[in-house]
């Protein structure tokens, strides 16, 4: 994998929403309601009556053109008001929410990471094709994490 590619691994956007920073944690930490933002992530629940809190797990169904799958999910941090997280699988991919209180609210910060055991389960899955496989996902989170985050600001403002 090249140079670009690595540093691509990970990706990061932030909004300025102006909401506190506590009802922007509902809001994010509430996966039910996903669906209502993700550009690939149409629905998620929680598993086997969780919560929310640090080490419970949901599913999400993804869905694109040519496929449609489900993750389980691992909560790795709930901390409301500050960050709210979660690993895909067997730490494939990590997703953070992190507010930071601003005058005008909150500044939401959408953070992605595509872990070594991921990168591991596209080689194993995709075999020759799993270069490309993960550039897919690449681009996914480079142009899903900015209309994720202005969907959830228009969703945080407008309650």
């Amino acid at each position: 994998m090249s140079d670009d590619a690595t540093r691509d691994l990970s990706h990061s956007r932030s909004i300025e929403v102006a909401a506190s920073p506590e009802a922007v944690y509902d809001l994010v930490s509430d996966v039910t309601r996903t669906g209502e933002w993700s550009p690939v992530c149409r629905e998620c629940w929680w598993d086997e009556g969780a919560t929310g809190k640090v080490g419970d797990v949901f599913t999400g169904r993804n869905v694109l053109p040519e496929r449609t799958w489900e993750t389980r999910c691992t909560v790795i941090a709930a901390d409301r008001g500050r960050a709210f997280g979660w690993e895909v699988g067997d730490r494939y991919v990590r997703w953070l929410y992190s507010m930071e209180p601003i005058d005008a609210g909150t500044r939401l910060t959408e953070a992605w990471e595509f872990l070594p055991n991921g990168i591991a389960m596209f080689h194993e899955r995709y075999g020759s094709d799993a270069e490309a496989e993960i550039a897919k996902r690449i681009d996914l989170a480079h142009t899903g994490i900015p209309a994720t985050l202005t969907a959830m600001k228009r969703i945080a403002e407008s309650a």
